[in-house]
């Protein structure tokens, strides 16, 4: 077990910093929460503010390098295959 947590007497529950850490999430993001089967939760960072797919575009172009074409990376695929 990774943490302890104990609960308040209104039902609520306080996650400790280890545990909003391993979540990746801070101070006003949210959780989920799934009801799995005897009696366990599973809780996941459902925070949309993260960064999407489509922003990573580009992250590792750099000036010098030139573009390279879908067929261009199809022609070295089959040149390896054929030893060349």
């Amino acid at each position: 077990m990774a943490a302890e947590l104990s609960i308040t007497a209104k039902g609520q529950i306080t996650l400790k910093r280890s545990v909003l850490d391993h979540l990746g999430v801070r101070p006003g993001q949210k959780v989920g929460v799934n009801l799995l089967p005897n009696g366990r939760v599973e809780i996941a960072s459902t925070d949309d503010r993260a960064p999407k797919l489509s922003s990573l575009r580009g992250l590792l172009k750099r000036s010098e390098q030139r573009v390279v074409s879908l067929e261009d990376m199809q022609d070295a695929i089959e040149a390896g295959a054929c030893g060349e």
